[in-house]
């Protein structure tokens, strides 16, 4: 008597949400992730911190009008988040999206992960979304912490600027936001080139070296360079922004959609890019 074999059942595909705690558990899995994090925040703060620091010590104190000049000048805003640190976090979170992603094709990860998962965009779609999530909150804590910080040093001199200060927001959320959107280019330009160090390269080309050659003293040029997130970033710092002088002036709304454009094509490309290439 023979018996009927039971047909087996179909796998259930894996949710969304199982993919995004499969990627947050092989990111958190890597010791380096903490300590390249902690590094990068540190450095950051270093340079916002060390600036502050510096004029607080040569602090004039026999020009009693010069905490309010100082204000009127915009510069505890300056401090809050300056072009070194702002450089550095770009270059950090950058590095940083590229090798989550191409820290997979190094070690051959990559394989056992879309042999388990085949939906190849719904893994990468969970990688992005994890690399946004990190980097955002990364982005706020570096940026939160660095205002209260340059501000209480600060404050000493009655210098020091709140939360409410005309552009204290922007500054913060600016500078925030540039994590994720730098983070978000690497792990596009890492889907590309699937190698690490052409990776961490070309995301260096793409977000500092490119916005180096270009200028904004003539009209094509300015338009090149005021729709790379690196300009974006600096108009959306530079409160007291001044169009006398500027041959080409933009505005605050034009830098945040250079923000979103950024990070959503990022995104896309890191998405269907993976799925149009072989593993």
């Amino acid at each position: 008597m023979t018996t009927a074999l039971a047909p087996h059942a179909a796998e259930p595909r894996a949710r969304f949400l199982d993919l995004a705690a499969a990627e947050w558990l092989k990111l958190w899995s890597l010791r380096s992730t903490g300590w390249s994090l902690l590094v990068a925040a540190l450095a950051v703060l270093a340079f916002n911190v060390g600036k502050t620091w510096d004029d607080y010590r040569y602090w004039p104190q026999d020009d009693p009008g010069y905490a309010d000049r100082f204000i009127a000048d915009g510069i505890p805003l300056m401090h809050a988040f300056g072009t070194d640190a702002g450089t550095v976090m770009m270059l950090a979170t950058g590095a940083f999206g590229a090798l989550a992603v191409t820290g997979e094709y190094s070690t051959g990860l990559i394989r056992t992960t879309l042999a388990a998962v085949p939906a190849r965009r719904s893994v990468m779609a969970a990688k992005v979304c994890v690399v946004a999530a990190v980097m955002t909150v990364f982005g706020a804590v570096v940026a939160g912490v660095s205002f209260a910080s340059t501000q209480a040093i600060l404050s000493a001199e009655d210098a020091g600027v709140a939360l409410d200060h005309p552009g204290a927001l922007r500054v913060i959320v600016a500078s925030a936001l540039f994590a994720p959107v730098s983070a978000l280019v690497g792990a596009a330009v890492g889907t590309l080139i699937r190698h690490g160090a052409g990776a961490v390269v070309g995301s260096v080309v793409l977000l500092l070296l490119l916005p180096l050659v270009l200028s904004d003293d003539r009209h094509w040029s300015a338009v090149l360079v005021h729709a790379l997130p690196y300009a974006a970033w600096k108009r959306l710092v530079d409160i007291p922004y001044a169009t006398e002088g500027v041959p080409y002036p933009w505005s605050v709304g034009g830098a945040w959609t250079v923000y979103a454009v950024w990070a959503l094509a990022a995104a896309v490309v890191a998405v269907t890019t993976v799925h149009r290439r072989d593993q």
